[in-house]
């Protein structure tokens, strides 16, 4: 009985390992929202915040997690010429967070803050489940439209974050 039980719960695992990965969130066609958070630790997101700006998909962006030595002219340097008037007008640096769960903790303060009622959350395409969960948890009122940047994740990267995602929604399911 053990072991078909065990068997069981593996086989479910099994399957929702496949169908997180071949579920895997996509780009967000343009709607206009009150705000854009950006979550840093992948390339291309930041860009595809910016281009969401330079649409005037959003009147503010947040990047969440950037680095505190990091400064708008870093960001301009990096991202290309026409960016620093965008950066320097409609983006905040938040470098209080270091994880997701953070991540979304500071996004709430600053959407609370400039009294937001939608935003776009841009993350990478593996990493959006949990981050929007996070988002969700913290952000419940909120109309959030979930905007993924495309990557090639490993095995290795999708076997990780299902871990991390399973884990999250069982630490909440069980209150720990």
């Amino acid at each position: 009985m053990t072991l078909r039980l065990g068997a069981l719960v593996l086989l479910f695992y099994a399957l929702g390992f496949v169908l997180f990965g071949v579920t895997l969130a996509k780009p967000a066609e343009p709607a206009r929202t009150d705000a854009i958070v950006v979550l840093t630790g992948g390339s291309g997101r930041i860009e595809r915040g910016i281009a969401m700006m330079k649409q005037r998909q959003a009147r503010r962006m947040l990047i969440a997690g950037a680095d505190p030595s990091v400064t708008r002219a870093d960001l301009a340097e990096r991202l290309g010429p026409g960016t620093l008037k965008t950066l320097r007008c409609c983006v905040d640096l938040g470098s209080e967070s270091v994880d997701t769960r953070s991540n979304a903790e500071e996004a709430r303060r600053w959407v609370e803050a400039h009294g937001y009622r939608s935003l776009r959350l841009v993350t990478s395409d593996w990493h959006m489940r949990r981050s929007a969960y996070e988002f969700h948890q913290d952000l419940p009122d909120l109309t959030i439209i979930e905007d993924a940047v495309q990557t090639r994740p490993s095995l290795f990267t999708l076997f990780l974050e299902y871990n991390k995602y399973l884990l999250r929604r069982a630490a909440l399911w069980l209150d720990v």
